[in-house]
């Protein structure tokens, strides 16, 4: 299994709608990541920073990485960028984070 985590940015009035939308999450969705190889997926919320801390485990990075291409996400990405830093294509603005320590 591949750990991977990241940080990305919530705009600080939007952190109840954040939640919202991720508590109604769209089936569509879920079947997308799960069938993109992502097995565990949680995301952290900093209240005092706007970061979102996201943490998942994947089974194969080529495979996750074709998420993107999906409609279903492009359509997700769509629906939060008014809630979030997002890139010119409405992706989140995410930073990559290195794993330092595991147990």
């Amino acid at each position: 299994m591949i750990r991977k985590a990241f940080a990305m940015k919530v705009f600080a009035d939007a952190h109840e709608e954040y939640k919202k939308r991720h508590d109604e999450i769209w089936p569509e969705m879920t079947a997308m990541l799960r069938e993109h190889g992502a097995h565990s997926y949680s995301i952290y919320l900093d209240e005092q920073t706007n970061t979102l801390f996201a943490y998942l485990e994947i089974e194969d990075e080529a495979r996750w990485s074709k998420t993107a291409e999906t409609d279903i996400c492009q359509k997700w990405w769509a629906y939060m960028k008014d809630i979030m830093e997002t890139n010119e294509d409405n992706s989140p603005v995410s930073i990559e984070l290195k794993e330092v320590f595991h147990l």
